[in-house]
């Protein structure tokens, strides 16, 4: 009878730590995908950073242009 109690509660406990890794899986997969999403947005604020850059600098070139025919 005490060893049928032993098994049972090994079986329990090895359970708990499926759940667990299970959990740390998931959320791990969760922080992947936030990371990719950020650098997604990070990505995105380049390009229009790039892109206003771009255009000052042409408005500038403009301005240049119309001060000294």
């Amino acid at each position: 009878m005490r060893i049928i109690s032993l098994i049972t509660l090994a079986l329990m406990l090895s359970g708990c730590g499926a759940e667990l890794v299970g959990s740390a899986a998931t959320g791990a997969a969760s922080k992947a995908q936030e990371l990719k999403q950020a650098q997604k947005t990070k990505d995105q604020v380049q390009q229009r950073l790039d892109a206003a850059n771009q255009l000052e600098q042409q408005n500038l070139q403009a301005a240049e242009k119309a001060t000294n025919p």
